[in-house]
């Protein structure tokens, strides 16, 4: 069970920050039943109410600063995959954002990194899928790299694609 003042990820929501823990007063809600109450760490304007015991969305500790550098230092051994048919490559994004692993987001990233630069080298358009699926995992991945690493996302972003850069 998390803490008060726990940083968390919350499903496609991302970091959020454990403000509460307790149970909700409302008439439709059971009265024991014990609610985490969530602020998501990049929006001050919504609140999210989540079962304690809910399974239905992922809700994990987000990375410590030691696994984020890990993370970072081993890009090069997280390879980068490209299934040729579109729908399986979506199934595959699907997954992995849904799941909010670092590894499999930076593994979405990289892939598309090096796939949208051949594209654009070579004059072609990025499937706009591939576009939409690149910015999700690069909104998950930043915004909690940014905060195990204590960075703002703009400098984690350009830290991980530095370090992306450098294997090309």
């Amino acid at each position: 069970m998390f803490q008060v003042g726990d940083y968390i990820i919350y499903g496609m929501n991302g970091v959020c920050v454990v403000e509460n823990i307790g149970e909700i007063e409302t008439k439709v809600v059971p009265k024991d039943r014990l609610y985490y109450t969530l602020r998501p760490y990049y929006s001050d304007r919504s609140t999210i109410f989540t079962p304690t015991d809910n399974l239905k969305v992922k809700m994990r500790s987000i990375l410590t600063k030691d696994e984020a550098v890990s993370i970072l230092n081993n890009i090069h051994n997280i390879d980068c995959s490209w299934d040729i048919d579109e729908k399986i490559r979506e199934m595959e994004y699907k997954e992995a954002i849904r799941q909010c692993d670092c590894k499999q987001l930076l593994k979405i990233v990289k892939s598309l990194y090096f796939s949208r630069k051949a594209k654009l080298a070579d004059g072609k358009k990025v499937p706009a899928r591939d576009e939409k699926y690149y910015h999700m995992a690069e909104d998950s991945l930043y915004g909690e790299l940014a905060v195990s690493l204590g960075l703002e996302i703009e400098e984690t972003k350009e830290l991980v694609l530095s370090k992306i850069e450098d294997l090309a």
